[in-house]
């Protein structure tokens, strides 16, 4: 596909070119406020206080508390040290209002909540979006695609943040910007505008402008089958500033590099081969570098983004540097001014309260990962290794592969029954393909005819389609049919793990895999929790991770 707008530096028609814009916060302070050894205040504190509660109000000196910072993403970090700097109800008030809000999901179909583990806990899932929107003058300054002023913006960074429901380890899934799929219907509540689903498959990073992030959560979960719990957007205002703040962040680069080609594309980032802290637009020109790390790509630039949100992590949590109130605050204004979250993270308080159970989870149980994917084209699609990362995320199985093995749980009964079995439409597709065994030739009639046999007379095999699935997947479009997709698995003995929902079919369609090549019984593949190697899985304690330098981008 082409895109109709202007690709700021990355005009050289490669495997990703998109706008090299990342988000980041900009702000080095000038007005103090509180030091941040005193903790973070809560809000009834902060209303006695202004007021002159005296009954709420501390009898004698309160204990030292350890510093309260935020211990993960620069988007999130910014939206702590906004609660360290309330000095006073009105200024907490203030920062409250600078904190933009959308709709959750614009979408026209959700996904259920996940069911409470034996202790009642659910787990906890963050979108977190990073708009290229350049139309405020700080962003402008941040240089760039400045032609893109007033432009639809796009969601070049998606990161999805797993908390684990007994909040012992974290996951994060990143989708690179260029991934093809296909944008479900979504409408802005605001104005009642309705956006089209889209016409096959499209980049990901348009979801934002059908409607705003709420259209990029609904495209999530039409793609992932996971519940969403809250996003948080931000703009270019972020990530110079918490560099600055923390005294830099240290990166690694395997050799000289230089991203600047000779048409002048690249983010200008300038370092000598091995470990250095960077802070200020350096670190923005970490964070946006395409041309110089590995093979050019996005896939490249979300690796470099995973080592610096790993590196930042362990210094904030070992050494943050955070003591000047002048610099709190003028860091608080600009994170909150940066950020439009939904109305379940409307306030100061409620995105200081996130990140204080983001905190709990010590980095060695933090795992980074991108989907994992294929090219077509100049673009990626996901491949049957992010589906399975999906799952892990889904079934709240950690990353790292560190949990005890947890015992099948019974999914939620479908919302309608299946219809009587002889009423049941289902069609009938042989995946069964390998580039080692080709196809399995007649599996489709086979097992068309098997289920009528056994009652479903309205089931025909398709020879139109063929597909290769590594497992049998039975899919279906709509929730309304649901009921029916888990009768056939049930009559099949297919695991109901292996019935999803998907808008690629139009009814009830069973995918025969190559785990079922030959003969009627269907035995399951055993249950494989391990995150696939090509999510290219980075642990937050990892200290040693150095982005490999092109050598057509180095310099001596």
């Amino acid at each position: 596909m082409t895109r109709s707008r202007v690709q700021g530096e990355d005009t050289d028609g490669g495997a990703t070119a998109a706008p090299e814009r990342e988000e980041a916060v900009r702000g080095d302070g000038d007005n103090g406020v509180k030091d941040i050894k005193g903790g973070i205040k809560g809000e009834s504190e902060i209303k006695s206080e202004a007021e002159g509660d005296t009954e709420h109000a501390p009898e004698g000196p309160r204990p030292r508390r350890r510093r309260r910072v935020l211990r993960w993403t620069a988007v999130v970090l910014a939206v702590v040290l906004a609660g360290t700097a309330g000095a006073g109800y009105l200024y907490y008030e203030h920062l409250n209002d600078n904190i933009k809000q959308d709709t959750l999901n614009l979408g026209d179909s959700k996904v259920a909540a996940p069911t409470p583990n034996a202790a009642g806990q659910t787990p906890l899932n963050i979108l977190v979006i990073g708009s290229d929107a350049r139309d405020s003058k700080e962003n402008q300054q941040l240089g760039g695609a400045r032609e893109t002023f007033g432009s639809t913006p796009l969601a070049d960074v998606q990161m999805l943040v797993h908390l684990s429901a007994d909040r012992s380890n974290m996951s994060v899934v990143s989708m690179p910007r260029d991934t093809l799929l296909e944008i479900p219907r979504c409408t802005d509540p605001k104005d009642g505008e309705v956006y089209p689903a889209s016409e096959g498959r499209v980049m990901a990073n348009q979801s934002l402008g059908h409607g705003g992030p709420g259209c990029a959560v609904a495209t999530w979960q039409e793609l992932t089958g996971i519940h969403i719990d809250h996003f948080v957007m931000v703009d270019f205002a972020g990530v110079v500033s918490m560099a600055d703040a923390v005294g830099g962040v240290p990166v690694c680069v395997d050799a000289n590099i230089h991203s600047r080609d000779g048409s002048g594309h690249g983010s200008g980032l300038k370092l000598a081969k091995g470990m250095h802290p960077v802070k200020g637009e350096q670190a923005l020109q970490w964070l946006r570098t395409r041309y110089g790390f590995e093979d050019g790509s996005d896939l490249a630039r979300a690796k470099a983004q995973h080592m610096y949100l790993n590196s930042m992590v362990r210094v904030l949590r070992e050494n943050a540097t955070l003591s000047s109130p002048n610099k709190l605050r003028r860091l608080a204004e600009e994170a909150t001014a940066a950020l439009t979250v939904d109305p379940g993270l409307d306030s100061v308080k409620k995105l200081y309260d996130l990140s204080d159970e983001l905190r709990e989870v010590k980095p060695e149980r933090i795992t980074m990962t991108t989907m994992p994917n294929r090219y077509v084209g100049a673009r990626v699609e996901p491949t049957e290794d992010a589906e399975q990362l999906f799952r892990l995320v889904r079934e709240d199985i950690a990353l790292d592969g560190r949990d005890e093995k947890k015992p099948d749980a019974e999914p939620k009964p479908p919302a309608d029954p299946a219809a009587p079995d002889a009423e049941l439409a289902v069609q009938v597709r042989n995946g069964t393909h390998t580039d080692e065994s080709g196809t399995a030739p007649g599996r489709a009639s086979t097992i068309a005819g098997l289920l009528v046999e056994r009652g479903f007379t309205k089931t025909v095999a398709d020879p139109s389609v063929l597909p290769s699935e590594k497992r049998t997947v039975i899919r279906y479009p709509s929730a309304d049919l649901e009921g029916d997709a888990r009768r056939v698995a049930k009559a099949l003995g297919i695991p109901a793990s292996s019935v999803k929902r998907s808008t690629d079919v139009s009814g009830v369609t069973l995918v025969v895999g190559a785990d079922w090549r030959e003969g009627t019984a269907y035995k399951a593949p055993g249950s494989d929790d391990r995150t696939p190697q090509s999510a290219e899985a980075l642990n937050g304690a990892d200290d040693s991770a150095c982005m490999h330098v092109n050598p057509g981008f180095t310099w001596s």
